[in-house]
């Protein structure tokens, strides 16, 4: 007997457990699994150069978690489904919602032309504990502060069921002229990107692993300990849940099920601004664009190109700044508490456009992801729906001082400011010259001087928002 043969088309959902575009299509079905770099819509933005390294070694991880069998395709999502269900005997395309607007676009665009040509075409939730429609106020518009919205959609929100569907009795399809990788084009700097991923393990089994160690151990201080980038109480999960490697409701039934506390709880809520940010794109596309707030739309930018460049160098002579920098760039990732400094520091301190930070992380996190990415950003900035106030400026020194106390995470990235006594880790430029020596601290020249005046940046920024109240 033929069974009906179904496409899965993974893209943000690279696993096998709670997929449910999987589940549904494996039903009663043989699964031809493809994925499909799109490198023409022109409305989308190109990948990240980090988020092509990870999105190389995940989809390694899938394929060999499904017998080898996956099918890469570059090029037209709409012209290669088109031509696979023409010249097929394809039953179904099945796969997961994304909710950028290019995706949302492209996807109702494919579904018309699926049904039109008798094809089943079904998608589902495979990335958020809740759909962004699903939640608005009483007068039916969407939330624009978190805390309310927390409150109503998720605080209420009764036990999530997930029931692991047996993917071990799937029978998987593949073309032996789909089989390879390397026609997707995602590497292209082999010796950064070899550096940039050695530190972490890719793919559904090392997401798992890692969530499991977290709930052991890191979440039994997250609240406090989260702020700390040298503590290992972070999950360092975001990449892994950015390419779906595992689902935010897994996460959120596994926290559900410990034992609840002000750490547990934390943790959920910090599910939920992801979850947020996506509400925020999904009803307001516009985000990693235009000012969410217009007023921001006169504000004075300063563009100066060799700020920016010492910026995304990690030489701004701030060493928390520098080492988050030099984090990112070597890592593909940045702790949260850094990412807020750096931030601060470049549109704050610098005045340069968010933007410009929100398209560097782009391209060098392996968690780019448009809407945290985009409202994070706005959230710095002050231009966000929940933003935080302009005046919030964080001072570079005093944050390395209370959050990275005895200077390990600054030393661990900056190597050449490892013999610098802890009153002057963080403040080089106030350092006697006898200090400097003793420590082989050249300013200027092994360490860059401050480029600009903390306390002067800090009044001149003020002064730029009073422009615009």
């Amino acid at each position: 007997m033929i069974r009906n043969l179904n496409i899965v088309w993974f893209r943000k959902d690279l696993r096998l457990k709670d997929n449910p575009a999987l589940e549904a299509a494996a039903h009663n079905a043989d699964i031809f699994p493809i994925y499909i770099n799109d490198t023409k819509d022109k409305n989308e933005r190109n990948m990240g150069a980090a988020s092509k390294v990870w999105l190389y070694n995940s989809l390694n991880a899938l394929n060999s978690s499904i017998g080898n069998k996956l099918n890469y395709f570059r090029g037209n999502a709409e012209n290669i489904l088109i031509d696979l269900i023409q010249n097929n005997r394809i039953n179904g395309v099945y796969w997961n919602r994304c909710y950028e607007p290019f995706s949302i676009s492209r996807d109702t665009k494919i579904k018309k032309i699926l049904l039109d040509n008798n094809v089943k075409a079904e998608s589902f939730n495979g990335s958020l504990i809740r759909e962004p429609w699903e939640v608005l106020k009483d007068d039916n518009t969407p939330y624009k502060v978190f805390t309310p919205f927390f409150k109503k959609a998720y605080l209420t929100l009764d036990n999530i069921d997930i029931e692991d569907f047996d993917t071990s009795r799937i029978n998987y399809v593949s073309n032996s002229s789909h089989n390879n990788i390397n026609n997707l084009n995602l590497l292209t700097n082999l010796s950064w990107e070899n550096e940039v991923i050695s530190s972490w393990k890719v793919g559904e089994k090392a997401a798992i692993q890692k969530a499991e160690k977290f709930f052991r151990k890191g979440i039994l201080e997250y609240k406090e300990g989260r702020n700390f980038p040298a503590k290992n109480n972070v999950s360092r999960l975001s990449p892994h849940l950015h390419f779906g490697e595992i689902s935010p409701k897994r996460l959120w039934v596994d926290t559900c099920n410990l034992k609840q506390n002000k750490n547990t709880t934390h943790f959920l809520s910090e599910l939920c601004w992801r979850e947020f940010s996506y509400y925020l794109l999904y009803h307001f596309p516009y985000l990693p664009e235009k000012n969410l707030q217009i007023k921001f739309d006169s504000f004075p930018w300063v563009d100066n190109n060799d700020y920016f460049e010492k910026w995304k160098k990690g030489e701004t002579g701030y060493p928390i700044i520098d080492a988050g920098m030099k984090e990112l760039y070597s890592t593909g990732y940045m702790h949260n508490r850094v990412r807020m400094i750096v931030a601060s520091f470049l549109v704050k301190n610098l005045l340069i456009h968010w933007r410009k930070g929100e398209n560097y992380f782009w391209d060098c996190l392996f968690d780019a992801d448009l809407a945290n990415n985009s409202a994070g950003w706005q959230w710095v900035a002050g231009s966000g729906t929940d933003a935080a106030p302009y005046f919030r400026i964080f001072n570079p020194v005093a944050q390395g001082k209370r959050f990275d106390c005895d200077g390990s995470y600054t030393r661990k990235y900056l190597p050449a400011l490892k013999n610098m006594p802890d009153e002057y880790l963080f403040n080089p430029w106030e350092a006697p010259e006898l200090v400097l020596k003793e420590a082989d601290v050249s300013l200027g020249k092994n360490y860059p001087k401050p480029i600009v005046d903390i306390k002067l940046s800090r009044e001149n920024a003020l002064h730029a928002y009073e422009k615009i109240k």
